[in-house]
């Protein structure tokens, strides 16, 4: 899917470079996508259960703003269709996920979900589309935050081996890096090519 050139300012804070992300194939064309934290959630104000001195969430990405995380500067990259460029994988074998940072936070975890076996490509992300827990989170449990920042800092680039569900054809992974210091997450959408089974 070609997407429309755009002014914005900065390339973001992070981008998932490996697969690449929706938002990192658009060459740094929007500015960070960023929203708030514990996805599927959708209300502001919620303390971390594992961490309950970090700082509370900001409201989430509506439905259908996923992709964008609400930044409406980059709205196309939550355009329906098939048309994305996916990544070829195999069901039930592992991935790497590589991030890459234009800016080191003080990180929670890293969620990872997957769109549902009946979703529909043909309307646009929400939570519905997705199964309703991460396959996989890759936490930090130290705190309070600010007395543990070198361990919450991550390694740049950082790199995610996860197994895949099983899944057949196209489905869209949604990877979110969640902060301890702030209310927000950085949100990037993966498209994958599961194949047949």
């Amino acid at each position: 899917m070609a997407l429309t050139r755009r002014t914005t300012s900065g390339g973001g804070d992070a981008s998932v470079i490996a697969p690449a992300s929706r938002s990192h194939q658009a060459q740094g064309l929007y500015a960070s996508l960023e929203s708030g934290k514990f996805f599927p959630g959708t209300f502001a104000g919620r303390m971390d259960p594992v961490a309950p001195t970090d700082a509370p969430n900001n409201t989430p990405p509506l439905d259908g703003q996923i992709a964008s995380a609400g930044n409406v500067a980059a709205f196309e990259l939550d355009m329906p269709g098939s048309g994305w460029a996916k990544q070829a994988v195999t069901s039930g074998r592992e991935v790497d996920i590589t991030w890459s940072f234009t800016a080191l936070r003080l990180t929670r975890r890293f969620a990872y979900f997957l769109t549902r076996d009946d979703w529909d490509c043909d309307q646009p992300l929400s939570r519905a589309q997705f199964e309703g827990q991460p396959f996989c989170t890759v936490e930090n449990t130290e705190q309070p935050f600010w007395e543990n920042q070198s361990a919450l800092v991550p390694q740049n680039p950082t790199t995610h081996r996860l197994r895949l569900p099983r899944r057949e054809g196209y489905q869209v992974l949604l990877a979110v890096w969640e902060v301890a210091d702030t209310g927000n997450a950085i949100y990037q959408v993966i498209d994958l090519d599961f194949g047949n089974a």
